[in-house]
Parts: structure tokens; sequence; C-alpha cells
């Protein structure tokens, strides 16, 4: 296959608070070393994208030396953390903004749907924007109303083509957004986290006509998501970005594993309560019960509650419970706390372990991805079926 995107280099600063540099001298600077195709000469003295730690600098990396290539018919995963680079990386891509540094070859016409009304005319109707976006991307007015219909249908909202978008909510402009993207056959399809606004039914649709552009018109799909269950349906490879920078590139079920593993996220709360928290296994067998230990509290507090949550990969709640509702006091500083969960029936998988602190009047605490634990078949079972959902069943049929 050949290669339709190929990024060298890549980074992109911005000035924290200033439109610019912030004079007029350096900012003719700028442009004219863009002009001879010379780096950003202000692009030396940035720091990395660290929303967590205080900047020195007033200039930092929303991405900083990425450097990856993908090829035709390919569905790339690309994940991190708020933060991360994400969508400016697809900004860039989609041409709304320019690199500072490095370069960027591509192949083919690029749809975008990067937000709720990307290419929408808000005073224009849905029939007008179909045709102004395809236009845009270079096709004839004949080839769009060939499409126009299929397009209509997918989006639903054939009682509304003579509307102007204004009047659509978020979900119907996601829906025609996204007909459009995929039914006016860009070689390169871009989709950022909006799909998320539309329901299940329409999500379901999209992934599908997603997979059916990629396999069956190889075209290549771009896709940011944090629900990483439909990032590993949809996807065959993946990049993981941190603090602006490439973190990794390989197989979508490595990336989403590596995303899990740096979100853990522990540290600070074990430093202002707890000595230690951990769970006795991280791998256990479906039947098997599963401990948690929090180790030497800090703290005295009144009516304190302590709960656990464990989901899926998903983010879907699959158990919840908390010390109220066991009528378990926390008395004394320096107390360890062990939490049991007995005969976890969970099929396979990775699942997380999220906590929570509180008493309704202090800070609550509401760690998320705190720790995660893996599920593997038990022999005890018979021979593994394929099951649906999260929860392992015995089955006996009588016929």
């Amino acid at each position: 296959m050949s290669k339709v995107i190929e990024i060298n280099n890549l980074s992109k600063v911005y000035d924290l608070g200033l439109v610019g540099t912030g004079t007029l001298s350096k900012d003719l600077n700028r442009a004219w070393a863009k002009l001879l195709g010379k780096p950003d000469p202000y692009a030396t003295i940035v720091e990395l994208n660290d929303r967590t730690q205080k900047s020195s600098s007033n200039m930092v990396y929303a991405l900083k030396d990425i450097n990856f290539s993908v090829e035709q018919g390919e569905v790339l995963g690309i994940i991190g953390q708020n933060g991360a680079g994400k969508s400016t990386l697809l900004k860039i891509l989609s041409q709304i903004t320019s690199p500072s540094i490095g370069s960027i070859k591509m192949k083919g016409r690029v749809a975008s749907l990067l937000e709720v009304g990307t290419g929408m005319h808000p005073e224009m109707t849905a029939r007008q924007n179909i045709y102004l976006n395809g236009s845009l991307m270079g096709m004839r007015r004949h080839e769009i109303t060939l499409k126009l219909d299929e397009i209509v249908d997918f989006a639903g909202i054939e009682k509304y083509i003579d509307t102007p978008i204004k009047r659509f909510s978020s979900g119907m402009t996601v829906r025609l957004g996204f007909a459009i993207a995929a039914f006016l056959e860009p070689e390169i399809l871009i989709v950022d986290e909006v799909l998320a606004v539309g329901d299940a039914e329409f999500q379901k649709k999209a992934v599908g006509k997603m997979q059916d552009v990629s396999k069956g018109g190889g075209r290549t799909v771009l896709f940011v998501s944090h629900n990483m269950e439909l990032v590993k349906q949809l996807c065959q490879k993946g990049i993981l970005l941190k603090n602006g920078g490439l973190s990794q590139k390989g197989l979508i079920g490595d990336i989403v594993n590596s995303y899990f593993n740096d979100n853990t996220n522990l540290k600070s709360v074990e430093n202002k309560y707890f000595k230690k928290v951990d769970l006795i296994d991280k791998v256990i067998k479906t039947g098997d019960s599963i401990k948690i230990c929090l180790s030497e509290i800090k703290i005295k507090i009144d009516k304190l509650s302590i709960g656990v949550v464990i989901k899926d990969q998903s983010d879907k709640v699959i158990f919840g419970a908390n010390t109220v509702q066991y009528n378990q006091i926390y008395e004394n500083p320096g107390d360890n706390i062990s939490i049991e969960l007995e005969k976890i029936n969970l099929n396979p998988g990775r699942y997380w372990v999220e906590l929570y602190l509180g008493n309704g009047s202090f800070d609550d605490e509401f760690i998320k991805g705190a720790l995660f634990f893996d599920v593997e078949w038990s022999q005890s079972f018979a021979s593994p079926k394929k099951h649906w959902g999260n929860n392992y069943y015995k089955v006996n049929w009588k016929i």
C-alpha cells in the first residue's frame, strides 16, 4: 500500500495569552522565516505542554517532534489525555492551522469533522451546506446531486433539508456533518470526539460507515476518541500522544494498554490520604475474589465514606459500593482498610478500579483510573465460549 500521509519533525508552538509574538518586529521575523521555509525563530525558548506543572515560559509546544506515516485504507486511532495535542494535530492535518516546524505530505482530498458545526454555515439550509461542502472539496454540482439522497437518508434529516442549520440541535448537526464528510468520498476522513454527541443508533451507523469507507473504498480514516472500546473496534493501528509528544505507535491493542497504564492516577491521593494503595492480585481468574488494600490512612475525618467502582475499558460501570452502605466506620489514623470483592464473574479482559473518598463537606476525591486488574479464563469452567457483555454466567441448556 502507498502512504497517503507523511509527517516529519512536526512541531506546533503557542504563545500563552498572546496573539502573535507580542511585538510587530517579532511577528515580521516569524512571517519571513516561514516564507523562506525556515523554523520559527522563537520556537527555541519553549516548554513541553504539561498542564499539571507551573510554566516558567509563556511559550509551549502543543506538539513536538512528531513523526509518523499512514497508509491508504488504514484506520488510525489517535489517543491521549486531554491536552496531549490530539486536536492540534487534527487541525494541522485539516489545514485549519499551520505547523511551526516540520512538514506534512498528504495525497487526496481531506474531509474533517472536528467539532459540532465544522464547515457549516448557520444561516444556510442543510441542502445548501451539502453543496457548499462538496464544492469546497472540488466536486461538481452534478456529482454532489448524485450523493444528495444518500447523505440526507443517512443523517435522518429529510424533514429538515431546507431548514437553516442554526435551528438544528447539536446531534442533528453532527449527523449531517458526518454524512457529508463520509458520502462525498474524500480520500482522507478525519473524525474527532464529536461522534459522542450523537445517540447510540447514530454512533453504530457512523462506525459501520467508517469501516465500509476504509475496507470497501480504500480510504484512510484518522479517528480520535476517549471511548477505548470504540477505538479498538474501529482501528487497526494507533498512536499515543503525551504532553505534545509521540509516546508510542503500533497495534491499537498495545496503544490502548499503554494509555491505561499511563493513566493510573494515585500519586497525589496516596500522599494526602494513604501510605499505599494496591491490589493483592493484578491478574485473577474468572470466579476469583479480588482484594484492594488502603494502607495506613493518614487523616481523621468524621463520617468518612470510602467507595470503590469497577469499570470496563469503555468506561461502563460494572459494580460500585461504599462503606456507608455496609455501616463500616473509619476510626483511627494509621488504620489499614481492605476491600474484598468475592467471586468476580467477569469475562476475560482489563478492568479499572476507581476510588471515592468524602463525607459531603470536605473536598471529595474521586480518583479515576486508580488501579487496574486483568481477568483471565479459569480452567474450572467449561471450555470458554463467546459471551456478550462483561459478566460470565454458567448456562445450562435444556431442550
